[in-house]
C-alpha cells in the first residue's frame, strides 16, 4: 500500500503539469476567492487554531513558539492582504528574459517556466500554509506542505479553504497537498521522492533546517536561522538607534529577522545604555552583555560565549562592546547566520564600508532588520528567506519560484 506521501506527491505532479498551462486570470481568480474566504471563515480557522494552542500549552511549548502558532483576526487579515498583493504582482511564468538570433538563422528565447512541485516543510506558523500556496499557485507550481504537528488543526482548516478556492476557479485542488499524518518518518520519504518533487524548502528552527538539508536528495534551498545583528556606530544618532533596536528586538521576537545581538562602539556605550536600558526593561527584555556593558548598568546579566551564536526567538538579547567598525565586522563574520545585519550611523563612509563588507542576505543602514520579509520588500507573501547563494538569496517571492527553458525556432537547420 502506498504511503500518503507518495499519493499526494504524485497527485501534485499531475496537477503541476495542468497548472503550468493555466493563464494569469484563472490563477488570480483562485487567489481572490482565497483572500475573501480567509476573512469570511476566520472564526472557523481561529477555532481550529485554539485546539492547537491548547494542545501546545499542555505540551509545554515555549512562548516564542506559541506566538508563532497563534492566529488572530489581524493575522488572518494580514494573510489575506498578502494574497491580494500576490494577485497584483506580474505573473512570473512565460516571460521572455532575453532573445537573440544566431548566424545560422536560429532564434533563441529564454522563457520562464514553473519549477514543478515544491515540498515545503515548516514549523508552527500556520501563515506559511497560505503564503506558500498563494505563491506556488501564482508561479504555476504545485506544492506538498508538511507543517508541524503542533499546527495540524490550523493547517487542515486553512488547506480546506485553499482547496475550495482552487475548485471555485476550476483548478485541480490536488495542486496544494497537506500531509496530515504527522509521523516524522514521512518527511524523510518526501525529501527523497526525486520522481515527483522538484525542490524542497524548509522553514523553521536550525534543527529542522539542518535535518532537511542533510536528508534531502532533491534540490533544497537552505532558509537559515537568524542570528541578526545591529551595530551602533560611534557616529550614530542614539535616539534613532534606540527606536531601531526596540523594533528589531521587541516587535516580534519569535521571527528569524529579529535582532539577537547588539554591537556597540565603546565611545557611545554609556550614553546609549542610559537611553536603551529603561526601554528594554519596560519591554521585559533580558539583557546579557560583556563586562563593559555590565559595568555601565547592573541590569545587564553576564553573557557567555554561547550567547553570541544563539537565536533566542524570545525577549532576550546579547550586548557586545567593540572598539571599531572592523571589530564589529569581525564579530558578524564569526557569528552571523548570513540573514540580516544593520548599522546605525550618520557617517556615509562607515555605512558604505559596512554594506560592502557584510556577507548576509540583507544589509541595512539606519533601519530595522525586521524589514527582511517578502511583504515588506513588495514581493507579496514569501515562501522563505534564503541564506544561501544558489539559486536564490533573501526573501523568496514569485521570481524565486521559476526556472527557465530555451525556446529555439528554426527553418530546417541541421548541425
Amino acid at each position: 500500500m502506498e504511503s500518503e506521501v507518495v499519493v499526494k506527491a504524485r497527485a501534485a505532479k499531475m496537477g503541476a503539469q495542468e497548472l503550468a498551462l493555466v493563464g494569469t486570470d484563472t490563477k488570480n481568480k483562485a487567489l481572490a476567492y482565497l483572500a475573501d474566504e480567509l476573512e469570511r471563515q476566520s472564526a472557523r480557522i481561529i477555532e481550529a487554531n485554539h485546539l492547537d494552542i491548547a494542545a501546545a500549552r499542555n505540551n509545554g511549548l515555549s512562548e516564542a513558539m506559541l506566538d508563532r502558532l497563534k492566529l488572530t483576526e489581524q493575522r488572518i487579515h494580514d494573510m489575506a492582504a498578502g494574497v491580494r498583493q500576490v494577485i497584483e504582482l506580474s505573473d512570473p511564468v512565460g516571460r521572455c528574459l532575453e532573445e537573440w538570433d544566431r548566424p545560422n538563422g536560429l532564434h533563441i528565447c529564454k522563457v520562464t517556466v514553473p519549477l514543478g512541485v515544491i515540498a515545503i516543510i515548516y514549523e508552527s506558523r500556520p501563515n506559511v500554509t497560505v503564503d506558500a500556496a498563494a505563491l506556488c499557485v501564482k508561479s504555476g507550481n504545485a506544492c506538498v506542505l508538511r507543517g508541524g504537528s503542533e499546527a495540524i488543526h490550523s493547517n487542515t482548516a486553512l488547506v480546506a479553504v485553499i482547496k475550495e478556492a482552487l475548485k471555485a476557479a476550476g483548478l485541480n485542488p490536488d495542486i496544494v497537498g497537506l500531509l496530515e499524518n504527522t509521523d516524522r518518518a514521512l518527511v524523510k520519504e518526501l525529501l527523497t521522492l526525486r520522481q515527483y518533487i522538484d525542490l524542497a524548502i524548509p522553514r523553521g528552527g536550525a534543527g529542522l533546517i539542518r535535518m532537511v538539508v542533510e536528508t534531502a536528495t532533491v534540490p533544497c534551498v537552505e532558509t537559515g536561522s537568524g542570528v541578526c545583528h545591529v551595530y551602533v556606530d560611534k557616529d550614530a544618532d542614539l535616539d534613532m538607534a534606540v527606536r531601531i533596536i526596540e523594533n528589531a528586538k521587541v516587535s516580534r521576537p519569535s521571527t528569524c529577522n529579529a535582532m539577537e545581538t547588539l554591537l556597540v562602539h565603546e565611545s557611545v556605550l554609556a550614553p546609549l545604555m542610559k537611553k536603551l536600558v529603561p526601554v528594554m526593561k519596560q519591554d521585559c527584555v533580558e539583557m546579557r552583555g560583556d563586562d563593559l556593558a555590565r559595568s555601565v548598568d547592573s541590569a545587564v546579566l553576564a553573557a557567555e560565549e554561547a550567547d553570541w551564536e544563539t537565536e533566542y526567538n524570545a525577549l532576550v538579547m546579547s550586548i557586545r562592546t567593540v572598539s571599531s567598525l572592523e571589530e564589529a565586522l569581525e564579530h558578524i563574520r564569526r557569528y552571523s547566520t548570513h540573514h540580516s545585519e544593520a548599522i546605525v550611523t550618520d557617517n556615509p563612509e562607515t555605512a558604505e564600508a559596512f554594506l560592502r563588507s557584510v556577507d548576509s542576505a540583507a544589509v541595512y543602514v539606519n533601519a530595522s532588520t525586521r524589514f527582511t520579509d517578502g511583504f515588506e520588500f513588495g514581493f507579496g507573501a514569501e515562501i522563505g528567506i534564503s541564506t544561501q547563494k544558489l539559486h536564490v538569496r533573501g526573501p523568496m517571492g514569485l521570481e524565486a519560484l521559476v526556472s527557465y527553458k530555451y525556446v529555439v525556432r528554426g527553418q530546417g537547420q541541421i548541425r
